[in-house]
């Protein structure tokens, strides 16, 4: 068994066994090596963001959080392929980007086989023009979003109209490449869009804000015809 293939059976192994604690020297005998193996493999997952943790003392040993932790994922080398595509995608401006982009990364980790020389193999092949999108704006957006908060805006308008707004983020739209917040503005007392890269500063208030339904704010727009993205259907859960 390769290095890979004994950390991804080291999660199984520890999921299967929670809440019991397993030591290192059982650990050892069930995957054939030395204790000194595991200890750098359980640190190794430790570093990467798994969620492994140690009980010190007589009667310790190692576990996991199941809840924390994917199960099995067995992708095809199509499924592969067209993750590692939808990740080249997600550059620099699109909102959690990078979010997006660890939790692929270790999904790939732990394929093996045909999916992970096919993800390995067109990951070569893609290349991208970086782009120059501020961070902190796209990350205040997020957590505004993620997190139902008050966001304040500086903003420029298609006709270069440069105005301070208080809005009460709803949900994203894409469309032409671009990206979109939706939100209710208290100043203009009605649902707006702010494209992304037009913002140019945005700061959380910490004030909670009121729900609004995305759809009643697109009404009468240009985007009223907005359909959610096949991709993303079957992560919703019905109405």
């Amino acid at each position: 068994m390769n290095r890979t293939d004994r950390l991804y059976a080291l999660v199984e192994e520890l999921r299967a066994a929670a809440p019991r604690l397993l030591t290192v020297a059982a650990l050892a005998t069930r995957f054939e090596v030395s204790t000194r193996t595991v200890q750098r493999d359980l640190q190794t997952l430790m570093q990467t963001g798994v969620p492994v943790r140690s009980i010190p003392g007589r009667g310790g040993g190692w576990s996991i959080d199941p809840e924390m932790t994917l199960p099995p994922i067995h992708l095809t080398a199509d499924e592969a392929s067209a993750l590692t595509a939808a990740l080249a995608a997600a550059d620099a401006s699109t909102p959690y980007a990078g979010a997006a982009r660890t939790a692929a990364q270790k999904i790939v980790a732990s394929m093996a086989g045909p999916a992970s020389a096919a993800a390995q193999e067109l990951a070569a092949r893609i290349v991208t023009l970086p782009t120059h999108g501020d961070s902190a704006i796209r990350t205040a957006v997020e957590h505004a979003l993620a997190n139902n908060m008050v966001l304040r805006l500086s903003y420029t308008d298609a006709a270069g109209h440069e105005s301070n707004r208080v809005v009460e983020p709803a949900g994203l739209l894409t469309a032409d490449g671009r990206w979109y917040l939706i939100a209710w503005c208290r100043t203009r007392r009605a649902g707006r869009g702010f494209r992304l890269d037009r913002i140019a500063a945005a700061a959380p208030t910490g004030e909670q804000a009121q729900p609004h339904n995305l759809t009643e704010l697109l009404r009468g727009s240009a985007a009223a015809g907005a359909v959610q993205p096949t991709a993303l259907a079957s992560l919703t859960p019905p109405r």
